[in-house]
């Protein structure tokens, strides 16, 4: 691990690049580590997808895709990854959606004592399993302060109990900024979006509590 990965001044960052995405993102990059993207392809996805790429175009791009998902939100995921030529790295549960639905039902509700298990079937173990296959030092994510309470505490840049550095240069990005900059880069988005281990879209789904 190089020094500036082992003691980055996230003070200095944060003060300094909290607010400029594009230049965040080169920051991080430019660490020499190996860094991957998450997305869920939700709503604006394409942004980050876009800024991380046009700077190292084949960065791996890690989708948990839960089962779930809407027609429109697999379509939006084929529709970016063809346009921006993603190194997209897909990680399923173990078991498939018609599997789980046979033996237990649909997804349980949020009140359901079954659904924290549920989360971590499909959501919480690939992605534990996608750190262990990948092994990134940087993980950029398209975590937004309005979305939870949680993320409204959270810094640009913060390394979390993995070790990662964690990198959300949208953090601070309205809905307007990140409408304007997909017309700006012609990039399509989607609306049409659901997760079932959310159920709600200002809880969280834990993924971001563990790591």
């Amino acid at each position: 691990m190089n020094a500036a990965l082992a003691t980055p001044n996230l003070a200095e960052v944060n003060a300094d690049l909290g607010r400029d995405a594009p230049a965040l993102v080169r920051w991080a990059l430019r660490l020499g580590q190996r860094a991957i993207v998450t997305t869920n392809f939700r709503p604006f996805e394409a942004v980050i997808l876009h800024m991380v790429t046009r700077v190292q175009p084949d960065v791996p791009v890690v989708w948990m895709d839960n089962g779930y998902a809407t027609e429109a939100t697999y379509r939006f995921a084929d529709e970016v990854s063809q346009q921006l030529k993603l190194n997209l790295q897909i990680y399923l549960p173990r078991r498939s959606r018609a599997h789980r639905e046979a033996v237990e039902g649909p997804a349980p509700a949020l009140d359901d004592p079954r659904h924290a298990a549920f989360t971590e079937e499909v959501k919480l173990e690939p992605f534990a399993r996608a750190l262990r296959e990948t092994a990134p030092k940087v993980w950029f994510t398209a975590l937004r302060a309005t979305d939870t309470a949680v993320r409204a505490a959270m810094e640009p840049v913060s390394i979390n109990p993995d070790g990662l550095i964690k990198v959300a240069p949208l953090l601070h990005w309205s809905s307007k900024d990140l409408h304007e900059y997909c017309q700006a880069h012609g990039l399509p988005n989607n609306f049409d979006y659901v997760d079932p281990t959310k159920a709600q879209d200002n809880r969280e789904c834990g993924l971001h509590l563990t790591h």
